[in-house]
This record gives structure tokens, sequence and C-alpha cells, in this order.
């Protein structure tokens, strides 16, 4: 049976007194799912406040939610699993534990056992002492292949501060906190993950947003979910995230802008050839120019008319804005679940 949005909110009459909600996506983590949840337990058994775990199966197809279901009775473990219909990405899986997530701040890690969960506590208390929004990782001695995963982002991590002004040097570490009032106005979508804290920048000031050195071990189980090619599907998200965060509320600025550049430059070209033809009485029929001029009023016209649909669509999208991007399929914990 599917499970709407409103049905993952917090589940329990107490979810205001939950401290702490820790979210995390998993996906084919057979082997490592079991000591993930006793290593979080292990970490946050000197944590004097309320927390929960949230586990998200986006869609494995092994033994990974099996697994995952026999910590559901673990004595003083507030555990819940949140089953999607299908694979949907670890975007996508984030915002579930998100939107179910019922406490005051939120962290978010991998399910890989690369994150090390020791980190949780003293992030939540770095994060309340220089009182940020949001506090991330920084992997700086980094467990990964130097040319295939280290090199790809270093770079990254690089123009991503540059073209977005969040400088951090490590946006692609899961492990982040939030404070649950910031991060739940923030909608991600596709497999924009990564570029959380340039989203979140978008609904509070870059000052409230920092990083903090966290440790990082090797993979032990399972392979990487990421490759090389994720480095060109990074700089093409990276370039969606520059239009949503300075033109999502306002797409006809940047196609008219666009538009009304190359209709310049058409009417340049067009109002010369018009001298050189009735003027000099020079023949413009047989002439290169003539053509890139006329390309370049139809494409401006084109890009105008295009900035004016998506301000009609941004309109009805900022109307209806509560649709989510992934279906539950099972809740498994909570008050009202018969794990």
């Amino acid at each position: 049976m599917q499970t709407t949005i409103e049905s993952i909110r917090p589940l329990t009459e107490t979810a205001s007194a939950i401290e702490l909600s820790l979210v995390v996506p998993i996906f084919n983590e057979e082997e490592s799912v079991g000591p993930l949840v006793e290593r979080i337990s292990s970490a946050m058994a000197g944590f004097i406040k309320p927390w929960e775990l949230i586990l998200i199966d986006d869609g494995s197809t092994d033994a990974t939610l099996v697994n995952a279901r026999q910590y559901l009775r673990q004595d003083g473990l507030v555990l819940r699993i949140i089953e999607l219909q299908r694979n949907f990405g670890q975007t996508a899986a984030m915002q579930a534990g998100i939107d179910a997530a019922g406490g005051r701040l939120i962290a978010t890690m991998d399910g890989d056992l690369q994150n090390d969960p020791k980190d949780i506590p003293a992030m939540v208390a770095e994060l309340e002492r220089r009182d940020l929004d949001l506090l991330v990782g920084w992997r700086k001695d980094r467990q990964d292949g130097l040319l295939l995963r280290k090199i790809p982002s270093w770079c990254a991590n690089s123009l991503i501060g540059r073209m977005t002004g969040v400088k951090l040097h490590d946006y692609g570490c899961s492990l982040k906190i939030y404070r649950a009032s910031i991060i739940k106005q923030v909608k991600l979508m596709g497999e924009m993950h990564r570029f959380i804290p340039a989203w979140v920048a978008g609904v509070v000031p870059s000052s409230r947003i920092g990083e903090i050195v966290v440790t990082h071990h090797a993979r032990l189980h399972g392979t990487s979910k990421y490759g090389i090619s994720r480095t060109f599907r990074v700089i093409l998200d990276l370039l969606s995230v520059m239009f949503f965060m300075r033109y999502r509320a306002r797409p006809g600025h940047f196609f008219g802008s666009l538009g009304l550049g190359l209709g310049s430059l058409a009417m340049l070209i067009l109002i010369y050839l018009f001298f050189d033809k009735f003027v000099m009485g020079n023949d413009i029929g047989t002439r290169p120019m003539l053509m890139v001029g006329v390309v370049l009023l139809l494409s401006s016209v084109q890009l105008i008319t295009t900035g004016i649909l998506a301000e009609m669509i941004a309109r009805t999208y900022y109307r209806d804005d509560a649709s989510p991007n992934y279906v539950v399929r099972h809740i498994f914990g909570g008050e009202d679940e018969d794990a």
C-alpha cells in the first residue's frame, strides 16, 4: 500500500520532544546496515537528550531491509524504517527522511560506514556553540582513491564555492547537522543532495553555514554508487543550481536577458545590411551575415517567449509545491506500526 507524504510525518505525540533525528538513506547495503545501526547506537549512547534513527530503504534489491528490521525491537533505540517503492536516488531518499524527522535538529549521513557516527554529538555541540543553521562535515583525511575520487572532488568543491558563493572544503560529505526549521524549508530535487549548502544559502545567510573536520573511513563492504561519470553530472547539476539560486522565482529574466542580447545583435546586423543594401546599393542576398542576422532574430524571439512560458510555469509551481519526489511503500517502527 502506498503511503502519502502526510503519513510519514512524525508519528509520535512526543515528536516535539525529540532533540535529534538521524536520517540515513541506504541502498543495497545488506552487509553494512547491521554494523551501521550498532555503531550509531554505541556513538549516541552518551547523548543525553531524546533522539531517533530513521533509515530510508531506497528500493534495495538485496537483504538490506530484512537486516535492518532486525533492529526494530532493540532496547533503547527509537528506530523507524521507511521503505520506498523503488529506487528514487539519494536526494529523494534524504527528502523522505527529512519529511519524517521529528527532531529539533536533523543529522544526515551515508549508510556505507564511511562516515563515523561518533562525530555527531560533537557536531551538535559545535552547531549550538556557533549558533549555526547548518554544520557540514569536512573529510580532511579522505579515505578514497586519489585519481577517481579526490581530485575530481577538489575541483568540484572549488568550482561550486566560486559559482555559488558558499565556500566549503567538502560539499560531498553527507555528514551534516541542520536545524529542522531551516532544512524543512528546502525542497530537494533531482540529484542535488551534494549542493544542499547552496540551497540552504537561499534560505539563510551563508554566515550561518559552517564546517568541521570529521573522520572518514575506507569502504569495507559493497561497492561505491559513484564513479568518474559523476563529475560530468556535477557540472550539469551545478548549472541547474546556479539557475535556481538566481532565477528560480524569475526565470523570465534569465531567458529574456539572453533573448534581448541576441535580438540586439541581430538588429545591429540587419540595420547594417539595410544600409548596405539601400544606401550603398550592394547585393546582400548571398551574404552569410544576412542568414546569421535572421537566425539570431528568430532565436531572440524564441528565448523571450520561452521566458514568458517559464514565468507561467514558475507561478504554477509555487502555487502547488507540495508533491513529493518519492513514493513510500511501507513504514516500519513507530507507535502505530506493528514491526
